[in-house]
């Protein structure tokens, strides 16, 4: 087999390969031998078809074989006798195939060259200090005295700001449709109101009724109202206010269990700082990464950027489909998402690539026991036994690429070990 190998760039290459006229034959002549025992012509006993009369008849089909059969093998040949690694499946052009020549094809290819990753010791991170301010133990307490709040009935006044108010409502789109609602329960200052649809409602009395018409921006969210005149046409049932806990010990116990407000209060401020510095570190760990793909100086493998952009690009859409959204009605541009994750994707790519180079060069390897105890956080999450998940996996080569990730997670937990930390 001969083969002649051109850099097109420090991560492409193409191959040209030809494949001997004598090995090429013996495989036509093998494929058509298989053709001949199932050949079914007239005037011909089963088996006994001439092979020169199969080769004819079935001459395309015997090509394609032949082309599949010995093809990839000259690949992965002419791969480990030059030291590639592709990124991806080559791509094979230019194929020539006929009895009595030889087989020649061009595959192009994609690899990563030999770098060095660099010290890591030169790199200097800082992280953010954390400080817990009473404000914000205030704030979360807060909230929690908001989530405990009850509606009660308000009577002798008309509605105001921050009310909940009970509504009989008829929507109309330009198209004429009405969307009919009633008792429908709306929290004025509530961030999913339509545009102007609060101040409508202050100063409304109880059993009154009120049209109005609401402009929705072209920028609005949900793309049936977005640039429409909506009608609505609402008629007040009842106005509720909510009142909130007094922020007391019994509040406290109500919340969860705690003897006293000092102690609710402890127990906030502790979750808070916990939030804080798990921040803090995934703040240093991306400074880390964007640090380490910054070491990359040759042009990154195409086909490793668009699979990182598919895989954000998927992975947005498993989390709205989680959420009940329908991808394909969630009104975004998926091309112009995708686009948008290219520079993002780069950086990605680039860090796991040094990160890469690091685990081979330090020999981190992963232990079964990582793999068993990820697969069973992962099921746990999923709410799948690890057996199930497990099979999941190894159906769809995940097992690899869960070995891959783990790796590359000691890579960094290294890198953070001897990188410079500065408050």
């Amino acid at each position: 087999m001969k083969t002649e190998l051109t850099d097109v760039s420090e991560t492409r290459k193409t191959l040209t390969i030809e494949i001997p006229t004598e090995v090429v034959d013996a495989e036509i002549n093998r494929v058509a031998r298989g053709y001949t025992k199932q050949a079914r012509i007239p005037g011909f006993r089963p088996g006994k078809v001439p092979q020169t009369l199969v080769k004819q008849r079935f001459r395309d089909q015997i090509l394609h074989d032949v082309m599949h059969g010995l093809i990839p093998r000259a690949v992965e040949e002419a791969l480990q006798e030059r030291g590639i690694e592709p990124v991806d499946t080559p791509d094979i052009k230019d194929v020539a195939l006929e009895e009595g020549r030889p087989l020649t094809f061009t595959a192009a290819v994609e690899t990563v060259p030999s770098f060095d990753p660099g010290d890591l010791s030169a790199i200097t991170l800082r992280r953010a200090p954390v400080l817990i301010t009473e404000e914000a133990v205030d704030d979360t307490l807060q909230r929690l005295r908001e989530q405990a709040g009850k509606l009660e009935p308000v009577e002798g006044r008309p509605v105001a700001e921050g009310d909940v108010v009970v509504l009989r409502l008829d929507r109309t789109g330009p198209d004429g449709q009405v969307d009919h609602h009633d008792d429908v329960t709306v929290q004025l200052g509530a961030p999913g109101n339509p545009p102007g649809f609060d101040a409508s409602l202050v100063g409304m009395a109880d059993g009154e009724s009120k049209t109005f018409t609401i402009h929705f921006p072209e920028s609005y969210p949900a793309p049936d109202l977005a640039a429409t005149d909506q009608s609505y046409a609402v008629t007040l049932k009842g106005i509720r206010r909510r009142v909130l806990p007094e922020p007391d010990d019994e509040f406290a116990k109500d919340v969860g269990e705690y003897e006293s407000l000092a102690a609710l209060r402890e127990r906030i401020r502790a979750d808070l700082r916990e939030d804080a510095e798990d921040h803090a570190r995934r703040q240093v760990r991306s400074a880390l990464l964007k640090q380490l793909a910054q070491r990359i100086t040759f042009e990154l493998p195409a086909s490793l950027v668009e699979r990182e952009m598919d895989r954000r690009l998927e992975e947005l859409a498993r989390q709205l489909m989680s959420q009940r959204v329908d991808p394909r009605q969630a009104g975004i541009d998926w091309a112009q998402f995708r686009e948008a994750q290219r520079e993002p994707a780069r950086d990605a790519v680039a860090s796991a690539l040094v990160l890469d180079e690091v685990a081979r060069r330090e020999q981190i390897t992963v232990a079964g026991e990582d793999v068993d105890r990820e697969i069973e956080r992962f099921a746990a999450r999923a709410g799948k036994t690890p057996a199930a998940l497990r099979a999941q996996l190894e159906k769809e080569g995940g097992i690899s690429r869960l070995y891959a990730g783990l790796r590359r997670e000691k890579a960094v937990d290294l890198a953070l070990s001897r990188a410079n930390m500065a408050e």
